[in-house]
């Protein structure tokens, strides 16, 4: 396997499991603000994430590479509000799917068309990601202020399951 393939593969591995960890952090804290439907959309997201590792992990093994495992930092823990949650979605979203085209150039300059297929499908998946999250920051805008609204919002969220 190509090293420096490997090594940003290895990075970019930590960075979906701290995106695991930020995700079950919101989770967490939109818990706390008693939207457990909200609390279920990021487990949820949680689980993705760590999919997400798991794929890059069997990628890197299957080509007999080394998995090296870096330390994951803290998340944050304290949201203001539903709509913050989602803000900070977005905007992750937007960093991970800048990771990944970056992946993509290095997998081009290195010619390595294996790597660069494979990566093929997580841009796919970051597109959906960035919509997702931009579907529910404009819900959880329009429901800012209105309980009625909201509840309807968090009632939608509880019904996501991991496929």
């Amino acid at each position: 396997m190509n090293k420096k393939i490997q090594d940003v593969l290895n990075h970019q591995i930590n960075r979906e499991l701290y995106s695991a960890y930020l995700y079950f952090s919101m989770a967490a804290a939109a818990e706390g603000m008693g939207l457990k439907g909200f609390g279920n959309w990021f487990v949820v997201q949680t689980q993705e994430e760590m999919s997400h590792a798991k794929k890059m992990y069997d990628y890197v093994n299957s080509l007999g590479g080394r998995v090296a495992l870096e330390a994951i930092e803290a998340p944050p823990k304290d949201f203001s509000s539903a709509t913050e949650l989602f803000a900070q979605t977005l905007e992750h979203e937007k960093k991970v799917t800048g990771m990944i085209k970056d992946l993509v150039k290095l997998a081009k300059e290195e010619n390595d068309g294996g790597a660069e297929k494979f990566l093929e499908w997580f841009i796919e998946e970051q597109e959906e990601e960035e919509e997702n999250a931009g579907k529910n920051l404009k819900k959880a805008k329009g429901a800012e202020g209105d309980k009625g609204k909201l509840s309807a919002f968090d009632s939608e969220l509880a019904k996501r399951i991991f496929k």
